[in-house]
């Protein structure tokens, strides 16, 4: 039986029903990929020969940005998306090929285990977006930064829009309710969340303290036409 067909049996899917329904759906504008890429190419970290996983493609938007670095993209998801990815359970214990790097917009309650595995699959790196204050805590940090601290953080200098099931233009104003008066007003999307890439170089030796980057005013450089469905301009 191949890795896909295990994970498509209802007895998988009935083990992780809870876990499902803590998916988050979450799509990645590409900008925030490219700013991650832009670091990683300026360390010399990445090559184009290299091959990278992205174990929650969701609708593609990181998967194709990916693929713009990067000579072989596997991408996969346990949900269906209608990209045509191969539907798998990055979590279920199943052999994984090696892949240089793993690079993801993990489900937020289950970051943890996304990290865990891609360390145990990644020849040369790890790269987790995150909320920033996944970052915080003293649970995670006796369980995972303690003795596992990324060798790199890259936190976004300008927030990084991310809406339920869709990706935004931060440049176009589109139609919203006001709550206080019930009006509708043209304003355009924002976010309250603030996000870092962290980075872990499994080729490396482990560190105590990570290397901390910003990602400084690069949205605007490092978008392209096509990364946004049409909107409709104020």
């Amino acid at each position: 039986m191949t890795a896909s067909a295990q994970n498509r049996s209802s007895a998988v899917m009935q083990q992780r029903s809870k876990e499902l329904d803590s998916l988050d759906d979450f799509p990645t504008p590409p900008w925030g990929t490219r700013a991650l890429l832009k670091l990683l190419r300026d360390l010399g970290l990445i090559s184009a020969d290299m091959t990278v996983r992205e174990p929650a493609a969701n609708r593609g938007y990181m998967a194709r940005t990916l693929a713009e670095d990067f000579h072989l993209v596997l991408a996969s998801d346990i949900n269906d998306y209608g990209a045509g990815y191969p539907i798998e359970d990055f979590l279920m214990p199943f052999d994984l090929s090696q892949v240089n790097w793993t690079i993801t917009n993990p489900p937020f309650k289950l970051a943890d285990q996304f990290i865990a595995r891609a360390l145990a699959t990644s020849l040369n790196g790890v790269a987790m977006l995150v909320r920033s204050a996944f970052i915080e805590g003293a649970e995670r940090y006796d369980t995972l930064f303690k003795a596992n601290a990324p060798h790199l953080i890259l936190q976004f200098t300008e927030r990084l829009v991310m809406h339920q099931s869709k990706v935004p233009n931060p440049n176009v104003a589109v139609p919203v309710v006001n709550k206080k008066t019930g009006e509708i007003e043209m304003k355009k999307p924002s976010s309250a969340t603030a996000y870092c890439w962290c980075i872990w170089l499994p080729d490396r030796p482990p560190v105590s303290h990570s290397q901390l980057h910003w990602t400084g005013r690069c949205r605007a450089a490092l978008e392209r036409p096509g990364d946004y469905p049409k909107e409709v301009a104020a």
